[in-house]
């Protein structure tokens, strides 16, 4: 095998292997602050069998899950939402909070993210809460 034949399978080779080891953590410039997780869960605000979650539901839910389980602070905008009902392969749209939060690259943030997601789950029966998580650079 020629060494130019050879040269290309070794690069194509690293290039495959390096797609496997998933996405690169982000580089963070001075002034940007450490690596981050940025999560953004959704939360719907349609509660089966009754009407929409309250504001001193949800109030009460963020005082003692997520305030508890992230008290350096967090941020909640108000949405609508779409999503299909697996059972009914209906379109279902809704109100929604949205958490945005950013968090050390450490397992105790991804647990913390988990434990508000099934309080909100179990509390209002709720079939899952959304959660997007993307890695990125944050100082506060």
């Amino acid at each position: 095998m020629s060494r130019f034949i050879r040269a290309i399978c070794i690069g194509s080779l690293i290039a495959s292997l390096s797609a496997c080891a998933g996405p690169e953590r982000p580089f963070c410039a001075p002034g940007l602050g450490p690596p981050v997780v940025l999560f953004s869960l959704f939360f719907g605000k349609a509660i089966p069998g009754r009407g929409d979650l309250t504001d001193k539901e949800w109030q009460s839910f963020l005082d003692d899950t997520v305030t508890a389980n992230l008290p350096n602070g967090y941020t909640i905008l108000d949405a609508n939402g779409a999503w299909m009902n697996p059972m009914t392969h209906k379109t279902i749209k809704e109100g929604t909070k949205v958490l945005l939060v950013a968090l050390p690259e450490v397992p105790d943030s991804l647990a913390a993210i988990n434990r508000i997601r099934n309080e909100y789950q179990i509390r209002f029966r709720q079939q899952l809460v959304g959660m997007t998580a993307e890695h990125a650079c944050g100082a506060f």
